[in-house]
């Protein structure tokens, strides 16, 4: 330990650092920072809106929204409407009542600047504004504000129209009356600030559609336009059935059991319930929970009641009709299994673990829905027993499988590394067994795979070759994964088990690239792995330990000069750059893995210091929008799928070559 370490008992400063040539700064009332206004939000952003990237990005519009979503839900606005504009600024738009534009008695200001201007400043703490409501709790217009280069705001209320413009959070102008108008409502335009969001001001459309869709199912009846002056592209959302036809819309590509979903609700002065479920032949459970509007990704106490009233009743109703015998019973999975469910609560005073909100920790609420939801369910049960019987056959057949699977994962657990459980042959370990090094390349074909095996850096670098084409997990049940060759090796090599036994704590690789050719097969095979990933071991895309590697396409060499290049754009580069189309230049094509030899495949592909990856992700806001592609691609409903390659063959430059 350092001298002066073990005399001070803390490490020395740096050199020109405070306590600098042995002189200890002085700590005193002078170095308490007093950020005013929203300047604590320009110096913190992530603070507020999670990140300064395309997500944060979205945040500033979401929040516009949100408030003329709180407006609908106080029953005073019918309409939203949506701009995005070619210059990067936004517009929202509501007939709601109108931010009001009154003098705020204890600051002297106009109530809408208050609003814009001041952090937890608005109508949605003493609940006489609003009953219910969702946005950042009073820091959600304003926030925006603080994140703009500009901001304006145009005001139709009591006859009268109002604006004002803020710069970078500021008030540049006075609220000023500059008409009349027998409207009402709030029209807010603002253009991000590219100081803030460094990476770029650039909205997707499709990620907005998917939120404002999902805010006009939860919201029956709203009607919510979207347009997009850069493309010309427009969107009308409006749902009589409310989430009734969102259960209707994620099941659109599926086999539904029933087909009417089950609707439940319940209403009360300071909370309503509203549950729609729906069952499908497949094999995995689709619930998504929402808590005044904002979708709740990791649950809480009203997915926590939902789910334990769903056993009970189909339990119940199983042994009442005698599908079960003794002492038999059914898991909660069991019972979900192919379930696709809305859960959407409204309540006065909301708790939310965490700034991004999506845990509901209003504890009230888990009984609250489990008697809603057990009731009714019980009831519907009761009223349509053959529904039921299917439902109850489905969750008996599930129960049978998850058995047969729990027999067939003892075959391929491993449980820790004194056990004797070998690994698969065809595993060319690395020497590492650090798994923050370790990499394990899922690699097709057996060509392909010896290729990597001399190209790879033994030290952290295992090779899984595999043959063929694995099994699409979307159309079998666990059971049946587990008895396939392919999957078993995967799962035995990385050691975390899967589904519900699977332990990220067990992985033996933090990095899982798989490396597929770069033509059709290789995409199919690559997106049934990410497939079986997806379904079966989920907590390593989100963990961030997969990763698709990016072999390149051409190699085009003159003399001894030779480059790479990933796509078509990158071979017109490359070959300017190594002298135009002379006849001395020749172009290599590699239509697979196998036609690079080891020395080009480490070069380009496995060598972490000049190697490109993507590394797959899942944001939250893009959970349904994935869970849509993968039944579209990968289920059993063929018109979808021939639909989805009819409207994105255009997109497709070369067909070898998908990627």
């Amino acid at each position: 330990m350092p001298e002066d370490l073990k005399k001070n008992g803390r490490a020395p400063a740096a050199a020109g650092g405070p306590a600098d040539n042995g002189v200890e700064a002085a700590y005193d009332a002078s170095k308490i920072q007093i950020l005013e206004g929203l300047e604590a939000v320009r110096r913190r952003p992530g603070m507020y809106i999670g990140s300064t990237g395309i997500r944060g990005l979205h945040q500033l519009l979401y929040e516009v929204v949100d408030n003329s979503v709180d407006e609908a839900l106080a029953g005073v606005c019918t309409e939203i409407n949506v701009l995005l504009h070619k210059d990067g600024s936004v517009t929202g738009i509501d007939n709601g009542r109108g931010i009001p534009v009154d003098i705020h008695p204890k600051t002297g200001r106009p109530a809408v600047e208050v609003a814009l201007t001041m952090l937890h400043a608005g109508a949605k703490f003493g609940g006489a504004g609003y009953k219910v409501s969702g946005g950042l709790h009073g820091v959600g217009v304003s926030v925006t504000n603080a994140l703009s280069e500009w901001l304006e705001i145009e005001i139709h209320k009591d006859g009268g129209v109002y604006r004002q413009r803020y710069e970078r959070g500021k008030p540049v102008t006075e609220l000023k009356k500059v008409g009349n108008t027998d409207r009402h409502g709030t029209e807010i335009t603002f253009q991000p600030d590219a100081e803030i969001f460094e990476a770029g001001i650039s909205y997707d459309f499709e990620t907005i559609a998917q939120r404002l869709r999902e805010l006009a199912f939860l919201n029956r009846g709203l009607k919510i336009t979207f347009s997009d002056e850069r493309t010309g592209e427009n969107r009308s959302f409006q749902y009589e059935g409310g989430i009734i036809s969102f259960v209707l819309h994620l099941n659109k590509n599926r086999n539904v059991l029933h087909d009417k979903p089950i609707f439940l609700e319940d209403r009360h002065e300071v909370n309503a319930v509203e549950v729609a479920l729906q069952y499908n032949d497949g094999y995995t459970e689709s619930i998504y929970s929402f808590a005044n509007n904002i979708h709740t990704h990791e649950g809480g106490y009203h997915e926590t009641g939902f789910k334990s009233a769903v056993t009970r009743v189909v339990n119940d109703y199983a042994k009442k009709s005698g599908v079960l015998k003794g002492d038999e019973t059914l898991s909660g999975e069991d019972t979900r299994e192919g379930l696709t469910a809305i859960i959407s609560v409204k309540l006065l005073n909301p708790e939310f673990e965490g700034q991004t909100k999506t845990k509901l920790g209003n504890t009230e609420m888990q009984g609250i829905v489990n008697s809603v939801v057990g009731d009714g369910l019980a009831t519907f049960f009761e009223e349509n027993p053959g529904i039921a019987r299917r439902i109850v056959e489905k969750a008996v057949s599930a129960s049978r499988a998850r058995e047969a699977a729990r027999k067939a994962r003892e075959l391929t657990r491993r449980k820790n590394a004194l056990e004797f459980t070998s690994l698969p042959g065809k595993l060319t370990d690395c020497s590492s067994r650090d798994p923050a090094d370790s990499e394990l390349f899922l690699v097709e074909g057996d060509s392909a795979g010896g290729s990597a095996k001399q190209g790879r850096d033994r030290r952290t670098q295992a090779i899984l070759p595999l043959g063929g084409k694995i099994l699409n997990v979307e159309k079998a049940r666990l059971d049946k994964a587990l008895a396939h060759e392919e999957i078993a090796a995967i799962i035995t090599a990385l050691g975390t088990n899967i589904k519900d036994e699977f332990n990220l704590e067990k992985a033996r690789y933090h990095k899982i690239i798989l490396m597929t050719d770069a033509d059709v097969d290789g995409s199919h095979i690559r997106t049934l792995l990410l497939t079986f990933f997806y379904r079966y071991m989920r907590g390593l895309i989100d963990a961030g330990y997969v990763y698709i590697a990016q072999p390149p396409l051409f190699l085009v060499r003159k003399g001894k000069v030779e480059k790479y290049a990933f796509n078509e754009r990158e071979l017109e580069k490359a070959m300017k750059e190594i002298g135009g189309r002379d006849d001395n230049v020749v172009i290599q094509r590699f239509k697979g893995l196998g036609e690079m030899n080891a020395d080009q495949l480490r070069e380009t592909t496995m060598n972490p210091e000049t190697r490109t990856m993507l590394q797959v992700t899942i944001p939250p806001d893009d959970e349904m929008a994935v869970e849509e592609i993968f039944t579209i691609l990968m289920g059993d409903k063929v018109q979808p799928r021939r639909e989805f390659i009819e409207e994105h063959a255009k997109e497709v430059k070369n067909l070898d070559t998908i990627g």
